[in-house]
């Protein structure tokens, strides 16, 4: 069983939260979990730069979940008026499936409540991800019937498919 921690990241993890993610979402290493997105986008999920300017963002923190001093998992979260955004939830590809995503979820869902009071947790996922939007629906998140275009961004990604779409999820938040 490992011994996880969760803390508020600064900008010294800001090079580690980008490799985590970017190994958790693209290319090959991120084909080792289940919430690869390999087989639809090419290239990098994020950059330290990124990273560096959502951490000195207002409103705006990164989760860090380690196992001793590794870093295993990671979360942004964005206040946007009575809501939180999260995003970028990522875990090492090789611990997936293990229950660092579900802890790491509820730890962000808790942070936002006691840090900014927010009513709801919204996130956008790509509409052809059954499994992830399942595992979502299984901790409370509902489809809000809500979809949007995926970004482009031809600096950092390709599409691998045509026409991705990102469905919008969210969750009630309570105190208790």
């Amino acid at each position: 069983m490992m011994a996880l921690s969760i803390s508020k990241a600064d900008n010294q993890d800001a090079e580690q939260i980008a490799a985590l993610v970017n190994s958790a979402y693209r290319g090959e290493s991120s084909q080792q979990g289940w919430t690869t997105e390999a087989d639809l986008l090419a290239g990098r999920r994020t950059e330290t730069e990124e990273i560096l300017r959502l951490i000195a963002t207002d409103d705006s923190m990164f989760l860090l979940c380690k196992d001793g001093a590794e870093l295993v998992g990671s979360v942004h979260l964005q206040k946007q008026a009575d809501m939180v955004f999260l995003g970028m939830l990522a875990v090492r590809p090789s611990l997936q499936g293990r229950g660092v995503g579900k802890q790491l979820l509820l730890a962000a869902e808790l942070a936002a409540l006691e840090s900014w009071g927010v009513s709801k947790s919204v996130m956008t996922v790509i509409a052809c991800r059954n499994e992830l939007i399942a595992f979502y629906q299984r901790r409370g998140y509902r489809r809000t019937g809500v979809s949007k275009a995926f970004p482009v961004n031809p600096e950092l990604w390709t599409p691998k498919v045509a026409d991705l779409r990102l469905d919008i999820l969210e969750k009630v938040l309570s105190a208790n």
